[in-house]
């Protein structure tokens, strides 16, 4: 909503300086048509000098909460009412102070996302402050990043972030940091880039998650928008850097989409600067592949290309800065893109992929339309303007429309709806409408004139709304456009189809969109009159002539649909409901009709009058749907004459009919006219003075009808006729200021068709109530309402009976006449609650003026009202009174917020304001471009938005009275009163200042265990009231310590309630999602908000402002220092009271509930106190998992609380690596940190060299560059002592360590956590590790004695939950001796390294992931010498057979865990590893050879080809893949097929091929894992195991081939999709081309249609490559075999259909020649000799001639080329002759036909008659009976 508010621009005023003293930034334009504009000066003015004068007194008085939060919500209302309504001084001073309070350390999230959306709206208009002006640093932006999104402590529980349900919250808060970022970055200083580059260069590893970060920052963060002078100081620092690398990584890792996002933003913001010619050629290819298009028969998908792929939005921007230029090669490409990609748009192809198509389709035109604005109609601002050579020219803008025109005139029709393709369209229009908007005419046109399908219909209007401006404005583009106006409205007529609501929906708004931008006027006198109109002109003005025609045609299918919608014939008399589908018709109706009368000349308006009175006054119509119609129509058409027509006949009507007062049931023709009265009251209140007696009469006689349907039809004629006198809004909304009443010689209305209204001009007519109207509004609530009010209160006193129907009809009248008249009663009056919370500056309410004085000496009925209502509630204890409460509840909701309009309407109004905007907008040329009436709808939404705007209302004792009742009834005993009750309440929760403090000791009463007289419906009502609704205030989880102090003691207190019934579900329920929100939306509350000088500067510069002078003045010494006071001596107390209550004993639900809150209790800044630490410890042990389940992730994080520090000193990595300086910019293995890495000679084995040896834990350090400051613990001397004895340790320290030094406890603690927990389902708990880690970290191994048994006994038991138990103890142990001493270390090696040999041999199915998990959690963030032991341990024979192939498995997968952690640091063991495998590579075992795949994997991940990077020490797949090779060479040489022999393993004659079967099955596993994980596709040494592969993957598609070829076939697909680079295509041409057998040769052309397509743009950049291809495939057409044949037909039909291959003159002569082969005679060749198998040459040669041309034939599925009738007349002459040729002329007859079907009547256009008789013969089947 704030957003859309926003929005609403502005435009400069220059007057600005004289009345406010200064020049405005930015005001909103809008604010200047108010027709109270002139008082608005003064009004923000004053509101501003508060603004200043609070904001900076409460920063000075360090009074975050409440006054620095209040006033900055005022300044985002400020923004959000006038704009940027204040100087530049004052707009960067408010920047500078909410950058300052964004970056506060210690800030709550909800904090700082307030401020951060209030910094983001100063920063959006980037032109008014230019790098001169501001100047932001970037890093304490990204230290807030770091905080909240790599929060250390968030695991632990030390830091609670809100956790919503809907995960798009927390996304919302990623988002709001950043759009700070985003909007921050152009003010960076110039020495940004270069500290950026400093900080996260060494984070580059990419085998690290920090690889991730580090790019994600780079995007994030790093400035493109330096001027031209300053690029060596910004782009040019990194750009070939990250290109290359870009250009390098082939494998789509996760960060690839970052670099994209970077690349994208640079190429926008410096169009013109960079040369980008190289790279395009990858870019298009990159696209394409990130599409996820589905190509060639058998493909397999790699998951991360899917979860990876490309933002379009994007993709979108970098294309289209691409585009222009001198070398126009982006073009050629982007065309070569559609064209490659335009077939997937018909609305025949669906599949995951498309909606990525539509969304490109939509974004692509959206984006230059954009470029182009900024080229050429954007006011120049400090931006550096795109250079004049680089600006897209008329020729760019042609070739863009006609590059994307086909593939959107297909997605007009497509299954995801026509919206992408409509908004297309609208800004293909605007670029160029000739060559767009005729094609859609072609379609239109057709669709009109069809019935059978109205999808057709629908989707064709939906593209004409979109294109309707750019169409009607016509121009020097296209000036006919104008002239289809009217057929197109004569045509879509036929659409107001009473059985096809869609269809009917479609066409109001097709109408009411060109009937808004058209005046509706017969100009066709102009022809005679004038003699300076041009051609098109006077057609125009001829055609005029049918205008009115069209509107009475309009009227006509209107009024038929409308008889056919009467309830009687739709349904049951008893249903009275409308559908939704209903009003949305009645809604299109009335505006349509509206829109319609608003903009039709008086002649034409006239005749539409007496049209509609007649149709009106001559039939009666139910009330319920035909009724609301005709009325709304009239409603539309109500003008003076007719309003006394009704009057009349309705008064005499009723005076006639007095008897009907006391009928229950009315009759239908009174009813008809009160209704049709109630709704053309709804004009100028103006117009309605002339009647008001009759008016009045009319309500005096029908408020007190005894019928309920009788007097709500009155009630609303009261509403209306109050509303509209009472209010203020804009009289008409014409097209053209002032109507079409002037002379056609003077001015012709065809020059205004589509024309935008003039911001500066618009007169907008206002109503304003004037004398009369008031007290025409007065005296009728005198009249009417007091009657009613006196009555309720006669009623109360008990001096009068009323019935329930009597009291409900008295609310009623009382109701509407308070919605009628409320803009003109002042609000409540009172005296405000004192006390609620203590601030040292103002908290005063903002009043705005919005047009209506006042009348304080008449009566306010809004407090007699209130009073009477009051009364009425406190004497309703008849609980009968169910509907009663609920109009009271409205009634109250009303006098608290109603001031003339309602907030949902508005919202929903601005909704389609919005909507109708984007709809009908012409973003090209911006500035507000809009139509009159959009324009004259924003003002009305700002007058609206100013009397909906209640920021920081006074709470008064009225309020107080009101909330209290409105609290009792929350909590009465109907549950529909409740509801209701509770949602008027959270309303008002929300609006009134700090009034939820006043609330919540009043709803906790409720919940009091001492109370013996609460019912169980009012202690639901108090559980429900502090739920809270899904989007008001929570109650229970206010964000203030003395509210959380009150309320969770109360909620876990109130588990003692006598009415606490826990056996009734829904009670259970309620408590669960009270904890449940609680939990997640619990925030840690900051306990420290110190100020830093730097923000009490900014505060004091605010302060010491002028124009407007701020209210307040610098707060004097003793003032500051009471308020640093205050901030001092808050919140601590509250905490410690709560932690007191929560930690007494509770029945077992709440117990549940209080560990729960007590463990929100836990931050980082301050520890639990003692009594909380014993609590939880002691809970470990509790009966309740749930319980234990808290209490061990809390003490987890109490343990990182009692964390002592340890000392670090700066190191400087080079003085290890004894001096051996690197060049600072190379990556990879280097001299300077060859010391980090495993080597087996130098492991610290004594306690001198443990303590020499420097150790880096983290893995990233040193890959890349180092970082500034090398920071490593002090050495262990230099450490404070670890291992303290009891005595010298804290009261927390030795609660825990008496209980884990117990060993009852313990082994009790052993038990629970060794019981399983949900069988199958669970798994390590990174909870209990960081609870072990945690206990030797602080402890030493003091607890070692004790838990060693414990760990022994359980390793030997083979149970799941045992293994687990001791895998997480295990865990834990090794990360918490990080910082033992050698002699402990070592100790502990030698305990464990036994115990790990057993659990490995004792692993199961259950348990190995946990052990695997076990050992990588253990090898995390260590450096490798540490853990030698481990390492040596695990490189133990893995793979020795013992416990058969399970366990070598599962002893793989464990060291794998291991050694991947370690990334890049042991190369050592690496090798090892490699070469203890190669032998083993022959495994029999399945498992064991995925196992080993997966492991190689690992091995070789760490050999990239990356830019700048050394080749690695780690093995080299080169190497290893030549000596697979070698060993291959049987299967490589042999000729036959290769079969899978697996012989038994005793038999001892395993040959050499056999052998070479076995390892190229593991050979196979390790390149399809290897497929998804690594960094690069195939290399060229795994290139050479292609034609092995040919060899063996199998043609057809069967499950039951063995693993081999299916696993061979999976390999090709992966590797058909690689990327490849230009140098690498020669080799592959050549692999393709050796194939010897006919199986090979057929996957050959399968793998060639994924690799061409997937590498296209870098195919097409290879002329020679495109002609290999070509010549490959072509002489595969001829191929002896007939499925080679067919499969390189299909291969071709693709490459034509992709653009690939180009079907030229030379390609169809040559298939011509072929097929004209002459076929030698048959009857030379004996019947049943051998050679009739096999075909002769020449058959061979003319099939491959028919292949060729119906593969010609085939790539066009969708259009009909200039050469295919005369292809397929060639076609048609060989249906006859011998197989396989007739038969591929019949499949080929018959998928065109197939193909071409749904569009026959525009494809049938390309054939002479002649050839249509042919095809017809060819494609109708014979009849049977002929």
């Amino acid at each position: 909503f704030e957003q859309l508010c926003r929005a609403g621009g502005a435009l400069e005023v220059s007057e600005d300086s004289d009345t406010l003293g200064f020049v405005s930034q930015k005001e909103i334009i809008y604010n200047r048509l108010l027709p109270y504009e002139s008082k608005l000066d003064a009004e923000s003015n004053e509101i501003l000098a508060q603004i200043k004068g609070n904001i900076g007194r409460a920063v000075q008085l360090r009074e975050i909460w409440p006054g620095v939060l209040f006033w900055t919500r005022k300044l985002s209302t400020y923004i959000r009412l006038y704009g940027r309504k204040f100087s530049k001084e004052d707009h960067v001073l408010f920047i500078k102070l909410l950058y300052e309070l964004v970056t506060l350390p210690k800030l709550e999230i909800s904090m700082m996302q307030g401020f951060a959306r209030l910094l983001i709206s100063l920063l959006k208009k980037r032109e008014l402050l230019s790098r001169d002006d501001l100047e932001l640093p970037w890093r304490p932006l990204y230290e807030l990043q770091e905080r909240i999104l790599y929060s250390k402590t968030e695991h632990l529980g030390l830091n609670w972030f809100p956790r919503y349900k809907d995960t798009s919250l927390y996304l919302k808060m990623e988002g709001v940091l950043r759009a700070l970022v985003k909007n921050c970055r152009p003010y960076f200083p110039e020495s940004a880039t270069q500290e950026m580059l400093v900080e996260w260069r060494p984070l580059l590893c990419p085998f690290d998650v920090t690889m991730q970060r580090a790019i994600g920052y780079f995007e994030l963060f790093l400035p493109t928008t330096l001027p031209p002078h300053l690029h060596h100081r910004g782009f040019k620092l990194w750009f070939k850097d990250l290109i290359d690398l870009w250009v390098t990584v082939q494998n789509l890792p996760a960060w690839e989409m970052h670099l994209v996002g970077l690349f994208a933003r640079l190429a926008n913001d410096n169009i013109g600067y960079i040369d980008w010619d190289p790279y395009i050629p990858k870019i298009f290819t990159r696209i394409l592949r990130s599409l996820n298009l589905p190509v060639g028969s058998s493909q397999t998908l790699v998951s991360r290309y899917q979860t990876n792929a490309y933002d379009i939005s994007h993709v979108a921007t970098w294309v289209t800065a691409l585009l222009g230029g001198p070398g126009k090669q982006a073009q050629t490409q982007l065309s070569g893109l559609f064209n490659s990609i335009s077939s997937f748009f018909h609305p025949s192809n669906h599949g995951r992929w498309l909606m990525k198509l539509m969304k490109l389709l939509q974004r692509l035109p959206a984006s230059v339309v954009r470029r182009l604005h900024r080229e050429r109609y954007r006011k120049p601002t400090w931006l550096a303007p795109v250079p004049e050579s680089h600006r897209l020219t008329e020729q760019d803008i042609t070739d863009f429309v006609s590059s994307m025109k086909q593939s959107v005139l297909l997605a007009m029709f497509s299954k995801t709806g026509s919206l992408d393709a409509a908004q297309a369209l609208q800004n293909l229009a605007l670029l160029q409408p000739e060559l767009v908007i005729p094609p859609v005419l072609e379609k239109t046109y057709p669709a009109m004139e069809t019935l059978t399908e109205p999808h057709q219909l629908t989707a064709t209007l939906s593209c004409m709304i979109a294109v309707a401006r750019s169409l009607v404005t016509g121009g020097q583009r296209f000036p006919e456009g104008p002239t289809h106006m009217l057929p197109l409205l004569m045509r879509a007529l036929p659409g107001i189809d009473p059985n096809d609501f869609s269809k009917c929906m479609i066409t109001f708004q097709f109408i009411a969109t060109f009937t808004t931008l058209v005046p509706l006027v017969d100009c066709s006198s102009a022809v005679q009159e004038r003699n300076d109109l041009t051609k098109v002109e006077k057609e125009l003005c001829s055609a005029s002539a049918e205008f009115e025609d069209f509107v009475l045609q309009f009227m006509d299918r209107c009024f038929a649909l409308i008889d056919s919608s009467t309830l009687e014939q739709t349904r049951e008399e008893m249903e009275t409901e409308k559908t939704h589908l209903e009003s949305l018709v009645e809604l299109g109706l009335s505006s349509t009709f509206s829109t319609i009368l608003t903009q039709c000349s008086t002649e034409i308006f006239q005749v539409a009058l007496e049209k509609v009175f007649i149709f009106a006054t001559t039939n009666i119509f139910e009330t319920h749907v035909a009724g609301r119609m005709v009325a709304d129509m009239c409603r539309a058409a109500a003008k003076v004459f007719l309003c006394l027509l009704y009057r009349i006949h309705t008064v005499l009507y009723i005076q006639i009919n007095l008897i009907v007062l006391n009928d229950e049931e009315l009759d239908k023709d009174l009813m008809w006219n009160l209704q049709l009265l109630s709704e053309v009251t709804r004009v100028d209140g103006d117009k309605l003075l002339p009647y008001s007696a009759q008016l009045v009469q009319i309500l005096q006689l029908t408020l007190h009808l005894k019928s309920k349907q009788g007097y709500s039809l009155a009630c609303s004629l009261l509403y209306y006729t109050l509303r509209s006198t009472a209010l203020i809004y804009p009289i008409e909304y014409c097209s053209v200021p002032g109507g079409f009443q002037q002379p056609h010689h003077q001015h012709l209305p065809i020059k205004d068709w589509g024309r935008p209204g003039d911001l500066l001009n618009l007169a907008i007519q206002w109503h304003m109530p004037s004398e009369e109207e008031k007290s025409f509004v007065f005296n009728t609530l005198d009249l009417l309402l007091q009657n009613e009010l006196k009555q309720l209160q006669r009623h109360v006193q008990g001096e009068q009976e009323m019935s329930r129907d009597d009291i409900l009809q008295s609310l009623s009248i009382v109701h509407h006449c308070l919605l009628g008249a409320g803009s003109l009663l002042p609000p409540l009056r009172g005296e405000p609650v004192p006390e609620l919370v203590h601030s040292m500056v103002q908290l005063c309410e903002t009043n705005l003026y919005t047009g209506v004085e006042y009348d304080m000496s008449r009566q306010n009925y809004r407090e007699v009202i209130c009073t009477v209502i009051r009364q009425l509630l406190r004497n309703s204890e008849e609980y009968h009174m169910v509907t009663w409460y609920l109009f009271d509840l409205q009634v109250i909701n009303d006098l608290l917020h109603f001031r003339g309009s309602h907030k949902h309407e508005f919202e929903s109004r601005w909704k389609s304001f919005s909507l109708v905007k984007k709809s009908m907008e012409n973003r090209l040329h911006g500035s507000k471009q809009h139509i009159r009436a959009l324009l004259i709808d924003r003002v009305m939404l700002q007058h609206e938005l100013r009397n909906l705007t209640v920021e920081g209302c006074k709470y008064l004792t009225v309020h107080q009275n009101l909330i209290k009742d409105l609290l009792r009834l929350s909590t009465t005993t109907y549950s529909q009163v409740r509801s209701k009750a509770q949602s008027v309440l959270f309303t008002a929760l929300g609006t009134y200042n700090f009034c939820c403090r006043d609330i919540i000791p009043r709803v906790l009463e409720y919940l009091d265990p001492t109370r013996t007289n609460v019912t169980q419906q009012q202690f639901k009502g108090a559980l429900y009231c502090l739920l809270g609704n899904h989007n008001g205030v929570c109650l229970a989880n206010l964000q203030y310590w003395d509210c959380i102090a009150l309320m969770w003691p109360a909620i876990v207190r109130s588990g003692l309630c006598p009415t606490m019934y826990l056996e009734k579900p829904s009670v259970v329920r309620l408590f669960d999602d009270l904890a449940d929100k609680i939990h997640r939306q619990f925030e840690t509350i900051s306990i420290d908000f110190s100020i830093p000088q730097s923000c009490l500067d900014v505060a004091m510069k605010i302060l010491n402002s002028t124009y407007p002078k701020p209210s307040l003045s610098v707060a004097t010494e003793e003032e500051e220092l009471e308020g640093i006071q205050r901030q001092e001596q808050k919140n601590r107390d509250s905490a410690h009271k709560c932690i007191r209550y929560l930690t007494r004993g509770q029945p077992w639900k709440f117990e549940h509930i209080a560990i729960g809150f007590l463990s929100l209790m836990l931050r980082d800044d301050c520890c639990l106190p003692s009594r909380a630490v014993l609590f939880f410890v002691q809970s470990l042990n509790h009966d309740s998992l749930l319980v234990r389940k808290v209490a061990i992730s809390a003490l987890a994080g109490i343990l990182k609380q009692l964390k002592r520090p340890r000392k670090k000193v700066s190191v400087s990595p080079y003085d290890l690596s004894e001096g051996k300086h690197a060049d600072s910019m190379v990556s990879g293995d280097r001299p300077d940190n060859q010391w980090l890495q495993y080597n087996s000679s130098r492991l610290p084995r004594s306690q001198q060299d443990w303590d020499k040896c420097c150790f880096i834990e983290k893995t990233h350090w040193g890959y890349s560059t180092w970082p500034r400051k090398l920071m490593l613990h002090a050495p262990f001397e230099e450490q404070p002592k670890q291992g303290k004895t009891r005595e010298e340790m804290t009261e927390r320290e030795q609660i825990i360590y008496d209980h884990f030094s117990d060993p009852i406890f313990v082994d009790q603690l052993i038990q629970y956590l060794s019981l399983e927990d949900r069988k199958g389902k669970d798994k390590f708990s990174p909870r209990r590790f960081c609870l072990f880690k945690g206990l030797f970290r602080n402890f030493d191994d003091s607890f070692l004695p004790v838990l060693k048994p414990h760990m022994e006994q359980l390793v030997g038991d083979t149970h799941e939950s045992k293994q687990r138990c001791v895998a997480e103890i295990i865990s834990g142990l090794i990360r918490g001796s990080k910082h033992w001493s050698y002699s402990k270390v070592e100790k502990l090696w030698a305990m464990l390294c036994p115990i790990l040999r057993t659990a490995l041999s004792n692993i199961t199915i259950e348990t190995y992931g946990d052990w695997g998990t076990c050992i990588a959690t253990a090898c995390e963030s260590r450096d490798p010498r540490k853990l030698h032991w481990l390492f040596e341990l695990l490189m133990e024979s893995p793979v020795n057979g013992e416990g058969g192939s399970f366990v070598d498995a599962c002893r793989l997968y464990v060291l794998q865990g291991g050694l991947a952690q370690q990334e890049w640091r042991v190369p050592e063991l690496l090798h090892r590893l490699l070469q203890y495998l190669e032998p083993k590579l022959t495994q029999v075992y399945k498992n064991v050879r995925e196992r080993i795949g997966s492991v190689l994997t690992y091995i070789f991940m760490i050999d990239v080809n990356l830019p700048h990077t050394q080749p690695t020490t780690s093995p080299h797949i080169a190497d290893f893949t030549a000596r697979m090779l070698s060993r291959l060479k049987p299967l490589l040489e042999s000729e036959g097929e290769i079969q899978n022999h697996v012989l038994d393993d005793n038999t001892e004659e395993q040959d050499e091929r056999t052998q070479a079967i076995k390892l190229f099955k593991t050979v196979l596993k390790w390149l399809m894992t290897s497929a998804g994980r690594t960094f690069s596709s195939a290399l060229p040494e795994q290139l050479q195991l292609l034609p092995l592969l040919f060899k063996i993957a199998p043609v057809e598609n069967d499950d039951s081939f063995d693993e081999m070829k299916t696993d061979a076939k999976t390999c090709l697909s992966l590797m058909s999709q690689g990327l490849l680079y230009t140098e690498q295509i020669p080799q592959v041409l050549s692999t393709l081309q050796e194939s010897s057998s006919w199986h090979a040769r057929y996957t050959v052309l399968t793998y060639l249609q994924i690799m061409v397509f997937y590498n296209l743009f870098t195919f097409l950049s290879e002329p020679k490559a495109v002609s290999q291809v070509r010549a490959l495939v072509l002489e595969l057409l001829e191929d002896e075999q007939l499925e080679v044949r067919e499969m390189a037909a299909t291969t071709l039909s693709g490459f034509l259909q992709c653009n690939f291959l180009l079907m030229d003159k030379h390609m169809q002569a040559h298939f011509e020649t072929l097929s004209k082969t002459q076929l030698p005679n048959r009857r030379r060749r004996v019947l049943g000799s051998v050679v009739d198998t096999i075909p002769s040459a020449e058959l061979v040669r003319r099939h491959a001639g028919v292949l060729g041309l119906s593969a010609c034939v085939l790539s066009r599925p969708y259009d009909v080329p200039t050469w295919m009738p005369q292809i397929l007349m060639d076609l048609s002459a060989h249906l006859n002759e011998t197989q396989p040729i007739g038969m591929t002329v019949r499949k080929t007859l018959s998928d065109f036909r197939r193909t071409h079907h749904d569009n026959w009547q525009e494809h049938k256009q390309q054939f002479t008659d002649d050839q249509l008789l042919v095809l017809t013969d060819l494609l109708v089947s014979p009849c049977y009976y002929a």
